[in-house]
C-alpha cells in the first residue's frame, strides 16, 4: 500500500477541506459552538479516510476493507437522528421556533454532506492514482467546487418578489396591506405595533412558488430566520408581539408581521430573501399537464 500513500493522503485532505468548507456555509444551523464543529469535522474526517482507502483496497483485492463503507453509511444515518433530536429539544426554548420541517431539512443536510465528503475523497484519490499529483489536485479543486454548487439550494429570493407591507388597523384587526393578520384588543398594544412593527409582502413568481409559500413549514422558517437575524420583541404571555404569516387566498401572496429589534426595512427584506426554500415545501404543479392547464 506504500505506493498509494500520496493518493490516499490527498484524498483525505480534499475530503476534510470539503467538509470544513461546507461547515462554514451553514453557521445558522448549528446548535452549539465549538462542539457542533468538533462533531461534524470528526465525522467528516472519518468519511474522508474511508473513502480515500476504498480504491487502494480494491486494487490490492482487500475486498473486506470496503465493507467499512457500509458501516460508515449507517453512522451517517445516525447523524440525522442525532441532529433532529438535538434541534427538537432546543426548539422547546425558542420563542420563534424553526418548525419541524426546517429541522428535518437541516438533519438531512448534515447526513448528505458526509456522503459528499466521501465522493470528493473517492474522486480525488482515484484521479491521483490514475494521473498523479497534479491530476489529484485538479480533481480536488473541481470536486470541492462541485460540492459547494450542489449544496447551495434555492432561497426565497428565487421564488418571490418581496416588498414592504403597510401596517394598519381597521378597528381592532391588524392588516398588512389588504391581508388580515390578527385581532389586537389592547389600544396600547395597537399603538406600539404601528410605531415599532414591520410588515412584508411576498408575491410568488409563479404557481410553483405559490405552492411553496402556502406551506406552513416554509412560513415558519421565514419567521424564524428573519427574527433571528433582525431580533424580535416576542415575550412569554404577550401574543401581540408574536410574528405571524397570513396569505391572500386569491393571489397566493404572503403577508408577514414582525416586531423586530432592528426595524430596518432593507435588512428585513434581505433576511427574507436569504431564507432557504425547504425541500419539504417544494411542489411543482406546473410540471404536470393538469397544473399547467389550471394556471392558464
Amino acid at each position: 500500500m506504500e505506493s498509494y500513500t500520496e493518493a490516499v493522503v490527498l484524498g483525505m485532505t480534499a475530503g476534510f477541506l470539503a467538509r470544513l468548507f461546507m461547515l462554514r456555509t451553514d453557521y445558522r444551523n448549528y446548535p452549539s459552538y465549538p462542539h457542533g464543529y468538533i462533531i461534524h469535522l470528526s465525522l467528516g474526517a472519518i468519511a474522508a479516510v474511508l473513502a480515500s482507502l476504498a480504491l487502494p483496497a480494491l486494487l490490492e483485492e482487500e475486498y473486506t476493507a470496503v465493507t467499512f463503507l457500509v458501516l460508515c453509511a449507517q453512522q451517517f444515518r445516525d447523524i440525522r437522528n442525532m441532529e433532529r433530536e438535538t434541534l427538537m429539544k432546543l426548539e422547546e426554548n425558542k420563542l420563534v421556533p424553526r418548525g419541524t420541517d426546517y429541522i428535518e431539512g437541516i438533519a438531512k443536510v448534515f447526513e448528505s454532506r458526509n456522503y459528499l465528503v466521501m465522493l470528493v475523497s473517492l474522486v480525488t484519490s482515484g484521479a491521483a492514482l490514475h494521473g498523479g499529483l497534479l491530476w489529484g489536485l485538479a480533481a480536488a479543486a473541481g470536486m470541492i467546487l462541485f460540492a459547494y454548487v450542489l449544496m447551495r439550494g434555492s432561497f426565497i429570493r428565487h421564488i418571490a418578489r418581496i416588498e414592504p407591507g403597510r401596517l394598519h388597523f381597521e378597528k381592532s384587526l391588524l392588516y398588512v396591506d389588504d391581508i388580515v393578520i390578527m385581532n389586537v384588543g389592547d389600544p396600547a398594544a395597537r399603538e406600539k405595533i404601528i410605531a415599532e412593527g414591520a410588515g412584508l409582502m411576498l408575491h410568488p413568481v409563479d404557481d410553483d412558488a405559490r405552492a411553496v409559500l402556502n406551506n406552513l413549514g416554509q412560513r415558519q422558517a421565514l419567521l424564524h430566520d428573519i427574527s433571528m437575524l433582525t431580533g424580535n420583541k416576542v415575550e412569554i404571555g404577550e401574543q401581540e408581539w408574536t410574528p405571524a404569516a397570513r396569505k391572500n387566498t386569491e393571489t397566493g401572496s404572503l403577508a408577514l408581521f414582525l416586531m423586530p429589534d432592528e426595524n430596518d426595512m432593507e435588512c428585513l427584506i434581505e433576511a427574507a430573501k436569504r431564507t432557504p426554500v425547504l425541500e419539504s415545501a417544494v411542489q411543482k404543479p406546473l410540471a404536470s399537464r393538469i397544473g399547467r392547464k389550471a394556471a392558464d
